[in-house]
């Protein structure tokens, strides 16, 4: 059982899928939710390399995350999970060493992310968040892949 879930979200397809199974997970073993967003301001060539700062986040970039953190919140609370919702703003390190440090300071049991499922070339050029938390993370995590 998992006591304790954390669900990183990017607003993306695949983080809404996984989302969605960390919200059926937390209700079905009665677990707290807690949610995460980032935002990265930060030049990241690959996410195994420390970012570039570019400088102060910008104001919408902020908002956007915020409102990606109520929606992910109300839809939680629509099937009746009251999460916590955490929003990062990071300049010089990549999100998903981020979301291993919040699992670990908080403490999750589970890390869900969701993935895009890229290969070849695009993962090589693009890099994987969630690629990057499943090889580092002492905690448990569980990927999501889009469809």
């Amino acid at each position: 059982m998992y006591a304790r879930i954390l669900v990183g979200i990017d607003g993306s397809y695949p983080s809404v899928l996984a989302l969605d199974e960390a919200i059926r997970l937390a209700k079905e073993q009665g677990s707290k939710l807690r949610i995460v967003h980032v935002v990265d301001e930060g030049l990241v060539v690959s996410p195994n390399v420390p970012s570039a700062n570019l400088g102060e986040t910008e104001p919408a970039r902020l908002e956007e995350g915020r409102s990606i953190l109520e929606s992910a919140r109300d839809r939680a609370r629509k099937e009746g999970v009251e999460p916590e919702t955490v929003l990062l703003e990071e300049m010089t390190h990549q999100p998903g060493s981020l979301l291993i440090d919040q699992a670990v300071e908080w403490p999750a049991d589970l890390i869900v992310c969701g993935t895009h499922g890229r290969s070849g070339v695009q993962r090589l050029l693009l890099g994987s968040d969630s690629e990057y938390v499943a090889r580092h993370s002492a905690v448990p995590v569980l990927l999501v892949r889009g469809k």
